[in-house]
């Protein structure tokens, strides 16, 4: 477990930027990656008749189709506890095993920093 006072200053500002993209929109889930170059991509959850994503997915997606070829890091803000394996999954496919995924809640502290190289919480 990642206390989110202990997170990198780069780090800290996808929580923030994942948090305020949940709060401004108004939907359950906000999250944000940053790519190999530092550029980073926010989405919120997209829930429509037709389409399902969640917000790591949207934001996945948004860099890939920004031409971003890796990720250095990811951060969902949700009351949910734990991740599915597809949002895992996601930044894995772009960003490869290990990179990290910080969750946090709804007030932007990081409760869980993990990988899709671990089954269980870095640290734990």
């Amino acid at each position: 477990m990642t206390e989110s006072t202990e997170l990198h200053p780069e780090d800290r500002k996808i929580v923030t930027l994942a948090r305020s993209a949940r709060a401004r929109n108004g939907v359950p889930e906000g999250a944000a990656v940053r790519d190999e170059t530092g550029r980073t991509y926010v989405a919120g959850t997209v829930s429509l008749d037709s389409l399902q994503l969640s917000a790591l997915r949207t934001a996945v997606a948004m860099a890939v189709a920004s031409g971003a070829r890796s990720l250095e890091a990811a951060a969902v803000v949700t009351t949910a506890d734990h991740l599915p394996p597809e949002d895992r999954s996601a930044v894995s496919d772009l960003g490869g095993p290990t990179t990290p995924i910080h969750l946090a809640t709804p007030d932007g502290t990081v409760h869980e920093t993990l990988t899709t190289a671990e089954d269980s919480p870095a640290g734990a």
